[in-house]
Protein backbone atom coordinates (compact mmCIF):
# COMPACT_ATOMS: atom_id res chain seq x y z
CA UNK A 1 0.00 0.00 0.00
CA UNK A 2 0.92 3.67 -0.50
CA UNK A 3 2.08 5.79 1.82
CA UNK A 4 1.45 9.17 2.02
CA UNK A 5 2.17 11.94 3.83
CA UNK A 6 -0.25 14.51 2.36
CA UNK A 7 -3.96 15.03 2.88
CA UNK A 8 -3.57 16.39 -0.74
CA UNK A 9 -2.08 12.99 -1.74
CA UNK A 10 -4.78 10.78 0.11
CA UNK A 11 -7.31 12.92 -2.03
CA UNK A 12 -5.73 12.15 -5.25
CA UNK A 13 -5.64 8.50 -4.08
CA UNK A 14 -9.23 8.18 -3.75
CA UNK A 15 -10.20 9.02 -7.36
CA UNK A 16 -8.56 5.36 -8.36
CA UNK A 17 -10.90 3.64 -5.48
CA UNK A 18 -13.79 1.70 -5.96
CA UNK A 19 -15.88 0.19 -3.38
CA UNK A 20 -18.69 -2.40 -3.61
CA UNK A 21 -21.10 -1.64 -0.72
CA UNK A 22 -23.70 -4.23 0.03
CA UNK A 23 -26.49 -3.88 2.63
CA UNK A 24 -29.25 -2.14 3.81
CA UNK A 25 -30.61 0.40 1.49
CA UNK A 26 -32.62 3.16 3.18
CA UNK A 27 -34.52 6.46 2.69
CA UNK A 28 -33.73 9.28 5.10
CA UNK A 29 -36.31 11.98 5.31
CA UNK A 30 -36.03 14.83 7.31
CA UNK A 31 -38.87 16.92 7.91
CA UNK A 32 -37.98 20.86 9.42
CA UNK A 33 -40.87 22.85 11.58
CA UNK A 34 -40.99 24.43 14.79
CA UNK A 35 -42.09 23.76 18.21
CA UNK A 36 -43.67 26.16 19.90
CA UNK A 37 -46.63 25.49 21.89
CA UNK A 38 -48.01 22.09 23.89
CA UNK A 39 -50.55 20.04 22.71
CA UNK A 40 -53.88 20.98 24.53
CA UNK A 41 -54.94 17.49 23.72
CA UNK A 42 -52.15 15.59 25.60
CA UNK A 43 -48.38 16.83 26.95
CA UNK A 44 -46.46 16.43 23.72
CA UNK A 45 -45.18 19.40 21.77
CA UNK A 46 -46.84 20.65 18.90
CA UNK A 47 -44.64 20.38 15.41
CA UNK A 48 -45.77 22.37 12.96
CA UNK A 49 -44.13 21.10 9.74
CA UNK A 50 -42.27 23.14 7.31
CA UNK A 51 -39.62 21.63 4.40
CA UNK A 52 -39.03 18.31 4.03
CA UNK A 53 -35.32 16.87 2.49
CA UNK A 54 -34.72 13.07 1.20
CA UNK A 55 -31.49 11.74 1.54
CA UNK A 56 -29.71 8.14 0.58
CA UNK A 57 -29.60 6.13 4.30
CA UNK A 58 -27.61 3.14 4.95
CA UNK A 59 -25.72 1.37 2.45
CA UNK A 60 -26.80 4.37 -0.03
CA UNK A 61 -24.99 6.63 2.40
CA UNK A 62 -22.17 4.85 2.34
CA UNK A 63 -21.75 4.93 -1.18
CA UNK A 64 -22.63 8.30 -1.96
CA UNK A 65 -19.87 9.44 0.35
CA UNK A 66 -17.25 7.09 -1.62
CA UNK A 67 -18.75 8.89 -4.73
CA UNK A 68 -18.29 12.47 -2.64
CA UNK A 69 -14.67 11.82 -1.95
CA UNK A 70 -13.86 11.14 -5.48
CA UNK A 71 -14.32 7.62 -5.69
CA UNK A 72 -16.48 5.38 -7.83
CA UNK A 73 -19.24 2.59 -5.90
CA UNK A 74 -21.28 -0.34 -6.85
CA UNK A 75 -24.16 -0.43 -4.57
CA UNK A 76 -26.34 -3.78 -3.89
CA UNK A 77 -29.31 -3.96 -1.99
CA UNK A 78 -33.43 -4.08 -2.15
CA UNK A 79 -35.73 -1.68 -1.92
CA UNK A 80 -39.71 -2.13 -2.18
CA UNK A 81 -41.63 -1.30 -5.19
CA UNK A 82 -43.53 2.02 -3.65
CA UNK A 83 -43.04 5.45 -3.46
CA UNK A 84 -40.14 5.96 -1.12
CA UNK A 85 -38.25 3.31 -3.45
CA UNK A 86 -39.13 5.39 -6.61
CA UNK A 87 -37.42 8.51 -4.69
CA UNK A 88 -34.92 6.53 -3.32
CA UNK A 89 -34.03 5.67 -7.04
CA UNK A 90 -34.49 9.49 -8.21
CA UNK A 91 -31.89 10.26 -5.70
CA UNK A 92 -29.23 7.88 -7.56
CA UNK A 93 -29.73 9.23 -10.80
CA UNK A 94 -27.48 11.21 -12.68
CA UNK A 95 -24.37 9.93 -10.25
CA UNK A 96 -21.53 9.33 -13.09
CA UNK A 97 -19.25 7.21 -10.45
CA UNK A 98 -22.35 5.51 -8.67
CA UNK A 99 -23.69 2.15 -10.19
CA UNK A 100 -26.84 1.27 -8.39
CA UNK A 101 -28.11 -2.70 -8.74
CA UNK A 102 -31.02 -2.95 -6.48
CA UNK A 103 -33.74 -5.81 -6.58
CA UNK A 104 -37.50 -5.17 -5.59
CA UNK A 105 -39.63 -7.76 -3.39
CA UNK A 106 -42.90 -6.77 -3.92
CA UNK A 107 -43.73 -7.45 -0.29
CA UNK A 108 -41.06 -5.64 1.15
CA UNK A 109 -41.50 -1.79 1.57
CA UNK A 110 -38.48 0.38 1.15
CA UNK A 111 -37.00 1.23 4.70
CA UNK A 112 -37.86 4.99 5.24
CA UNK A 113 -36.95 6.88 8.59
CA UNK A 114 -38.22 9.92 9.29
CA UNK A 115 -37.03 12.66 11.56
CA UNK A 116 -38.53 15.92 12.62
CA UNK A 117 -36.56 18.66 13.33
CA UNK A 118 -37.20 21.77 15.12
CA UNK A 119 -34.98 25.11 16.16
CA UNK A 120 -31.90 22.31 14.87
CA UNK A 121 -32.90 19.59 17.10
CA UNK A 122 -34.65 16.33 16.75
CA UNK A 123 -38.06 16.02 18.54
CA UNK A 124 -39.09 12.27 16.70
CA UNK A 125 -37.86 10.02 14.87
CA UNK A 126 -40.18 7.43 12.83
CA UNK A 127 -39.45 4.29 10.97
CA UNK A 128 -41.08 2.67 8.80
CA UNK A 129 -39.80 -0.51 7.87
CA UNK A 130 -39.74 -4.74 8.33
CA UNK A 131 -36.65 -6.56 9.63
CA UNK A 132 -37.00 -10.14 8.58
CA UNK A 133 -34.75 -11.81 6.66
CA UNK A 134 -34.94 -11.80 2.70
CA UNK A 135 -36.40 -14.89 1.13
CA UNK A 136 -33.80 -17.27 -0.44
CA UNK A 137 -34.72 -16.58 -4.00
CA UNK A 138 -34.09 -13.17 -3.08
CA UNK A 139 -30.83 -13.62 -1.52
CA UNK A 140 -29.33 -15.82 -4.48
CA UNK A 141 -30.45 -12.74 -7.20
CA UNK A 142 -27.87 -10.42 -4.61
CA UNK A 143 -25.12 -12.72 -4.53
CA UNK A 144 -25.46 -13.08 -8.23
CA UNK A 145 -25.03 -9.36 -8.59
CA UNK A 146 -22.29 -9.26 -5.82
CA UNK A 147 -20.52 -12.20 -7.95
CA UNK A 148 -20.02 -10.00 -10.96
CA UNK A 149 -19.38 -6.88 -9.24
CA UNK A 150 -16.44 -8.11 -7.01
CA UNK A 151 -13.88 -8.45 -9.81
CA UNK A 152 -14.02 -4.38 -10.07
CA UNK A 153 -13.71 -3.87 -6.79
CA UNK A 154 -10.77 -2.37 -4.47
CA UNK A 155 -12.58 -2.94 -0.97
CA UNK A 156 -16.02 -4.19 0.11
CA UNK A 157 -18.60 -2.57 2.54
CA UNK A 158 -21.05 -4.76 4.30
CA UNK A 159 -23.67 -2.37 6.01
CA UNK A 160 -25.72 -3.87 8.06
CA UNK A 161 -28.44 -2.15 9.83
CA UNK A 162 -30.14 -5.04 10.51
CA UNK A 163 -33.44 -5.03 8.55
CA UNK A 164 -32.92 -8.81 6.84
CA UNK A 165 -30.98 -8.44 3.65
CA UNK A 166 -27.43 -9.66 4.92
CA UNK A 167 -28.22 -12.89 6.49
CA UNK A 168 -25.78 -14.97 8.00
CA UNK A 169 -25.36 -17.44 4.86
CA UNK A 170 -25.50 -14.39 2.87
CA UNK A 171 -22.39 -12.99 4.69
CA UNK A 172 -20.90 -16.14 4.96
CA UNK A 173 -21.01 -16.68 1.02
CA UNK A 174 -19.59 -12.66 0.17
CA UNK A 175 -16.81 -12.84 2.81
CA UNK A 176 -15.76 -15.77 1.41
CA UNK A 177 -15.33 -14.87 -2.35
CA UNK A 178 -14.19 -11.64 -1.08
CA UNK A 179 -11.07 -13.17 1.17
CA UNK A 180 -10.27 -15.11 -1.35
CA UNK A 181 -9.68 -12.22 -4.00
CA UNK A 182 -7.39 -10.31 -1.61
CA UNK A 183 -10.10 -7.71 -0.84
CA UNK A 184 -10.12 -5.79 2.46
CA UNK A 185 -13.57 -6.56 4.15
CA UNK A 186 -15.15 -3.33 6.40
CA UNK A 187 -18.69 -3.82 7.84
CA UNK A 188 -20.39 -1.30 9.76
CA UNK A 189 -22.18 -3.94 12.37
CA UNK A 190 -25.49 -4.22 13.97
CA UNK A 191 -26.75 -6.37 16.61
CA UNK A 192 -25.35 -8.89 19.56
CA UNK A 193 -23.71 -12.01 17.50
CA UNK A 194 -19.95 -10.29 15.46
CA UNK A 195 -20.08 -13.72 14.83
CA UNK A 196 -22.05 -13.24 11.59
CA UNK A 197 -19.50 -11.53 10.36
CA UNK A 198 -16.50 -14.36 10.67
CA UNK A 199 -13.63 -13.88 8.56
CA UNK A 200 -13.98 -9.99 7.94
CA UNK A 201 -11.25 -7.83 8.13
CA UNK A 202 -12.51 -4.80 9.74
CA UNK A 203 -15.27 -4.21 11.91
CA UNK A 204 -16.35 -0.98 12.91
CA UNK A 205 -18.96 -0.64 15.28
CA UNK A 206 -19.32 2.73 17.73
CA UNK A 207 -18.82 2.13 21.32
CA UNK A 208 -22.50 1.48 22.40
CA UNK A 209 -22.25 -1.39 19.71
CA UNK A 210 -18.93 -3.37 20.85
CA UNK A 211 -20.78 -2.88 24.31
CA UNK A 212 -24.16 -4.78 23.25
CA UNK A 213 -21.77 -7.20 21.08
CA UNK A 214 -19.02 -7.83 24.33
CA UNK A 215 -21.78 -7.62 27.10
CA UNK A 216 -19.29 -5.53 29.07
CA UNK A 217 -18.12 -1.68 29.50
CA UNK A 218 -16.41 0.48 26.75
CA UNK A 219 -16.55 3.92 28.80
CA UNK A 220 -12.18 3.94 28.82
CA UNK A 221 -9.57 2.80 26.18
CA UNK A 222 -8.81 0.17 28.15
CA UNK A 223 -12.47 -1.28 28.56
CA UNK A 224 -12.42 -0.91 25.04
CA UNK A 225 -9.61 -2.49 24.15
CA UNK A 226 -10.58 -5.92 26.81
CA UNK A 227 -14.37 -5.74 24.59
CA UNK A 228 -12.77 -5.87 21.31
CA UNK A 229 -10.29 -8.63 22.47
CA UNK A 230 -13.17 -10.68 23.49
CA UNK A 231 -15.57 -10.52 20.73
CA UNK A 232 -12.55 -10.81 17.99
CA UNK A 233 -12.08 -14.01 19.63
CA UNK A 234 -14.91 -15.26 19.55
CA UNK A 235 -15.71 -14.52 16.04
CA UNK A 236 -12.58 -14.86 14.34
CA UNK A 237 -12.45 -10.93 13.03
CA UNK A 238 -9.30 -9.93 12.50
CA UNK A 239 -8.98 -5.99 13.68
CA UNK A 240 -11.55 -3.78 14.96
CA UNK A 241 -12.41 -0.03 14.29
CA UNK A 242 -14.00 1.54 17.05
CA UNK A 243 -15.23 4.89 16.63
CA UNK A 244 -15.88 6.32 19.85
CA UNK A 245 -17.67 9.83 19.95
CA UNK A 246 -15.38 13.08 21.39
CA UNK A 247 -12.32 10.57 21.90
CA UNK A 248 -11.80 9.90 18.39
CA UNK A 249 -11.19 6.40 16.86
CA UNK A 250 -9.62 3.09 18.04
CA UNK A 251 -7.77 0.25 15.84
CA UNK A 252 -7.17 -2.52 17.85
CA UNK A 253 -5.40 -5.99 16.08
CA UNK A 254 -6.70 -9.56 16.67
CA UNK A 255 -3.45 -9.77 18.63
CA UNK A 256 -4.71 -6.44 21.11
CA UNK A 257 -1.97 -4.44 19.65
CA UNK A 258 -3.97 -0.64 19.50
CA UNK A 259 -3.66 2.30 17.70
CA UNK A 260 -5.81 5.42 19.33
CA UNK A 261 -6.49 8.40 16.60
CA UNK A 262 -7.28 11.64 18.95
CA UNK A 263 -10.69 13.27 17.41
CA UNK A 264 -10.77 16.71 15.57
CA UNK A 265 -11.38 19.56 17.11
CA UNK A 266 -14.43 20.52 15.88
CA UNK A 267 -17.73 22.07 16.17
CA UNK A 268 -20.31 18.75 16.78
CA UNK A 269 -23.85 19.81 15.00
CA UNK A 270 -25.43 16.38 14.20
CA UNK A 271 -24.21 12.51 14.37
CA UNK A 272 -26.73 11.35 11.88
CA UNK A 273 -24.78 9.34 9.28
CA UNK A 274 -21.46 9.63 10.70
CA UNK A 275 -20.77 5.83 10.88
CA UNK A 276 -21.80 5.09 7.28
CA UNK A 277 -19.02 7.91 6.43
CA UNK A 278 -16.15 6.71 8.70
CA UNK A 279 -16.43 2.85 6.66
CA UNK A 280 -17.15 4.93 3.61
CA UNK A 281 -13.96 6.89 4.01
CA UNK A 282 -11.69 4.14 5.47
CA UNK A 283 -12.40 1.58 2.55
CA UNK A 284 -12.14 3.91 0.11
CA UNK A 285 -8.50 4.86 1.05
CA UNK A 286 -7.60 0.82 1.39
CA UNK A 287 -9.01 0.79 -2.10
CA UNK A 288 -7.08 3.47 -3.89
CA UNK A 289 -3.62 1.80 -1.75
CA UNK A 290 -3.71 3.70 1.25
CA UNK A 291 -1.51 2.30 3.90
CA UNK A 292 -3.99 1.06 6.85
CA UNK A 293 -3.00 3.80 9.83
CA UNK A 294 -3.34 6.59 7.16
CA UNK A 295 -6.44 5.70 5.59
CA UNK A 296 -8.08 5.49 9.84
CA UNK A 297 -6.51 9.23 10.20
CA UNK A 298 -7.79 10.41 6.68
CA UNK A 299 -11.41 8.72 8.18
CA UNK A 300 -11.14 10.22 11.32
CA UNK A 301 -10.57 13.20 9.78
CA UNK A 302 -13.76 12.97 7.55
CA UNK A 303 -15.53 12.04 10.38
CA UNK A 304 -14.86 15.48 12.31
CA UNK A 305 -15.81 17.32 9.38
CA UNK A 306 -19.25 15.08 8.19
CA UNK A 307 -20.55 15.85 12.45
CA UNK A 308 -20.83 19.63 11.42
CA UNK A 309 -23.10 18.94 9.20
CA UNK A 310 -27.06 18.50 10.03
CA UNK A 311 -28.67 15.25 9.01
CA UNK A 312 -27.37 12.63 6.49
CA UNK A 313 -24.55 14.26 4.89
CA UNK A 314 -21.08 13.75 2.70
CA UNK A 315 -17.98 15.33 3.03
CA UNK A 316 -16.59 15.71 -0.52
CA UNK A 317 -13.18 15.49 -1.73
CA UNK A 318 -12.88 19.66 -2.24
CA UNK A 319 -14.27 19.82 1.15
CA UNK A 320 -10.63 17.46 2.23
CA UNK A 321 -8.53 19.93 0.20
CA UNK A 322 -10.35 23.23 1.67
CA UNK A 323 -9.31 21.58 5.58
CA UNK A 324 -6.05 20.46 5.16
CA UNK A 325 -5.94 24.49 4.25
CA UNK A 326 -7.26 25.56 6.92
CA UNK A 327 -5.64 23.08 9.37
CA UNK A 328 -2.75 24.85 8.68
CA UNK A 329 -4.20 28.19 9.84
CA UNK A 330 -2.91 28.15 13.79
CA UNK A 331 -0.40 30.73 14.24
CA UNK A 332 -0.83 34.25 14.05
CA UNK A 333 1.16 34.11 10.75
CA UNK A 334 -0.89 31.08 9.36
CA UNK A 335 -4.09 32.82 9.28
CA UNK A 336 -2.46 35.52 6.35
CA UNK A 337 -3.48 34.07 3.07
CA UNK A 338 -3.44 35.15 -0.44
CA UNK A 339 -6.75 35.32 -1.96
CA UNK A 340 -6.71 31.93 -4.13
CA UNK A 341 -5.75 29.85 -0.80
CA UNK A 342 -8.33 32.04 1.13
CA UNK A 343 -10.75 31.16 -1.94
CA UNK A 344 -10.47 27.43 -1.03
CA UNK A 345 -10.56 27.79 2.79
CA UNK A 346 -14.16 30.20 2.41
CA UNK A 347 -15.24 27.24 0.58
CA UNK A 348 -14.39 24.66 2.67
CA UNK A 349 -16.50 26.88 5.41
CA UNK A 350 -19.21 27.10 3.20
CA UNK A 351 -19.66 23.58 2.44
CA UNK A 352 -19.71 22.45 5.87
CA UNK A 353 -23.18 25.47 6.72
CA UNK A 354 -20.63 28.11 8.57
CA UNK A 355 -21.52 31.72 8.16
CA UNK A 356 -18.81 33.55 6.49
CA UNK A 357 -18.61 37.53 7.55
CA UNK A 358 -16.28 39.84 6.30
CA UNK A 359 -14.63 43.70 7.72
CA UNK A 360 -11.86 44.99 6.13
CA UNK A 361 -9.71 48.48 7.32
CA UNK A 362 -5.87 49.70 7.35
CA UNK A 363 -5.98 48.51 11.31
CA UNK A 364 -2.61 50.70 11.75
CA UNK A 365 -1.81 51.03 15.76
CA UNK A 366 -4.72 48.40 16.40
CA UNK A 367 -6.68 50.00 19.50
CA UNK A 368 -9.78 49.08 21.37
CA UNK A 369 -11.69 50.66 18.61
CA UNK A 370 -10.43 47.95 16.35
CA UNK A 371 -10.87 45.08 18.79
CA UNK A 372 -14.72 45.97 19.74
CA UNK A 373 -15.57 46.44 15.82
CA UNK A 374 -13.92 42.66 15.05
CA UNK A 375 -15.50 41.38 18.43
CA UNK A 376 -18.68 42.69 17.30
CA UNK A 377 -18.13 41.18 13.51
CA UNK A 378 -17.58 37.61 15.08
CA UNK A 379 -20.62 37.65 16.92
CA UNK A 380 -22.65 37.78 13.56
CA UNK A 381 -21.25 34.89 12.00
CA UNK A 382 -18.61 31.49 12.19
CA UNK A 383 -15.34 32.67 10.30
CA UNK A 384 -14.61 35.99 10.06
CA UNK A 385 -12.50 37.57 7.16
CA UNK A 386 -10.36 40.35 7.69
CA UNK A 387 -9.20 42.37 4.63
CA UNK A 388 -6.16 44.24 5.13
CA UNK A 389 -5.13 47.29 3.08
CA UNK A 390 -1.45 46.70 1.88
CA UNK A 391 0.93 49.30 2.78
CA UNK A 392 0.58 50.92 -0.82
CA UNK A 393 -3.31 51.37 -0.43
CA UNK A 394 -2.91 52.79 2.92
CA UNK A 395 -0.47 55.46 2.05
CA UNK A 396 -2.77 56.18 -1.05
CA UNK A 397 -5.18 56.70 1.26
CA UNK A 398 -3.52 58.63 4.78
CA UNK A 399 -0.59 59.91 3.49
CA UNK A 400 2.86 59.15 3.00
CA UNK A 401 3.85 59.05 6.69
CA UNK A 402 1.94 56.13 7.05
CA UNK A 403 1.30 53.16 7.81
CA UNK A 404 3.19 53.14 11.14
CA UNK A 405 3.96 49.39 11.00
CA UNK A 406 4.23 47.51 8.07
CA UNK A 407 1.65 45.49 6.54
CA UNK A 408 3.57 42.09 7.33
CA UNK A 409 3.16 43.35 11.18
CA UNK A 410 -0.26 44.64 10.79
CA UNK A 411 -1.40 40.98 9.38
CA UNK A 412 0.30 38.84 12.01
CA UNK A 413 -1.06 41.01 14.85
CA UNK A 414 -4.62 40.87 13.62
CA UNK A 415 -4.03 37.08 12.78
CA UNK A 416 -3.27 36.52 16.53
CA UNK A 417 -6.31 37.92 17.72
CA UNK A 418 -9.15 34.99 18.49
CA UNK A 419 -12.16 36.61 16.76
CA UNK A 420 -10.40 36.39 13.38
CA UNK A 421 -9.77 33.31 11.36
CA UNK A 422 -8.54 34.89 7.94
CA UNK A 423 -6.27 37.38 7.27
CA UNK A 424 -6.31 38.56 3.30
CA UNK A 425 -3.96 42.01 1.88
CA UNK A 426 -5.31 43.65 -0.98
CA UNK A 427 -3.55 46.57 -2.96
CA UNK A 428 -6.72 47.83 -4.40
CA UNK A 429 -8.38 51.76 -3.17
CA UNK A 430 -11.65 49.42 -1.95
CA UNK A 431 -12.19 45.81 -1.26
CA UNK A 432 -15.43 45.35 -3.93
CA UNK A 433 -13.23 42.77 -5.98
CA UNK A 434 -12.46 40.50 -2.76
CA UNK A 435 -16.01 40.93 -1.53
CA UNK A 436 -17.32 39.97 -5.08
CA UNK A 437 -15.01 36.55 -5.02
CA UNK A 438 -15.52 35.98 -1.37
CA UNK A 439 -19.50 36.46 -1.21
CA UNK A 440 -19.95 36.53 2.50
CA UNK A 441 -22.45 36.01 4.25
CA UNK A 442 -21.92 38.76 6.62
CA UNK A 443 -20.75 42.41 5.47
CA UNK A 444 -19.69 44.15 8.65
CA UNK A 445 -18.57 47.70 8.57
CA UNK A 446 -18.06 50.57 11.70
CA UNK A 447 -21.34 52.30 12.98
CA UNK A 448 -19.68 55.82 11.26
CA UNK A 449 -21.21 54.65 7.72
CA UNK A 450 -24.47 54.57 6.75
CA UNK A 451 -25.47 51.23 4.79
CA UNK A 452 -25.53 53.00 1.45
CA UNK A 453 -21.95 54.12 1.90
CA UNK A 454 -20.31 50.83 2.65
CA UNK A 455 -18.73 49.84 -0.51
CA UNK A 456 -20.06 45.91 -1.55
CA UNK A 457 -23.68 46.50 0.20
CA UNK A 458 -25.35 46.49 -2.52
CA UNK A 459 -23.23 43.40 -3.71
CA UNK A 460 -23.81 41.15 -0.92
CA UNK A 461 -27.35 42.08 -0.21
CA UNK A 462 -28.05 41.36 -3.88
CA UNK A 463 -27.67 37.59 -3.24
CA UNK A 464 -29.21 37.84 0.24
CA UNK A 465 -26.24 38.64 2.26
CA UNK A 466 -26.69 40.60 5.23
CA UNK A 467 -25.11 44.26 6.33
CA UNK A 468 -24.22 44.84 9.29
CA UNK A 469 -22.98 48.43 11.10
CA UNK A 470 -21.18 47.92 14.37
CA UNK A 471 -21.61 50.21 17.13
CA UNK A 472 -18.67 53.01 16.97
CA UNK A 473 -16.23 53.20 19.68
CA UNK A 474 -15.49 56.90 20.12
CA UNK A 475 -12.39 58.52 21.22
CA UNK A 476 -9.99 55.69 19.38
CA UNK A 477 -8.32 56.81 16.20
CA UNK A 478 -4.93 56.54 14.94
CA UNK A 479 -4.35 59.49 13.00
CA UNK A 480 -4.89 61.56 16.72
CA UNK A 481 -2.12 58.80 18.37
CA UNK A 482 0.09 59.80 16.06
CA UNK A 483 -0.87 63.40 16.27
CA UNK A 484 -0.11 63.04 19.67
CA UNK A 485 2.56 61.50 19.78
CA UNK A 486 4.08 63.77 16.88
CA UNK A 487 2.89 66.97 18.93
Amino acid sequence: MTHLNSLTGQVAALANAHVLVVGDVMLDRFVSGTVERISPEAPIPVFQTGAEKLMPGGAGNVAANVVALGGSATLIGVIGDDESGRALAALFNGQDRLRVQTVSDGARPTTVKTRYVAQGQQVLRADSEQCHAVPDKLAARLMGLVDAALPLAGALVLSDYGKGVLTVDLLNQIIAKANARGLPVVVDPHGRDFGRYRGAGFVSPNRAELALASTTATQTTEQILVAAQRVMADSEITNMLVTRSEDGMSLIAHDGTATHFGAEAREVFDVAGAGDTVVAAFAAALAGGIEVMEAVALANTVAGIVVTKAGTAVVSAHELIAYSHEAGLKSSDAKVRPLDEALRVAAGWRERGLRIGFTNGAFDLLHPGHIASLSQAKDHCDRLVVALNSDASVRGLKGPTRPIQSEAARAMVLGAMTQVDLVVIFGDETPLALIKAIRPDVLVKGGDYRVDQVVGADVVQSYGGTVILADYVDGHSTTRTVSRMAG
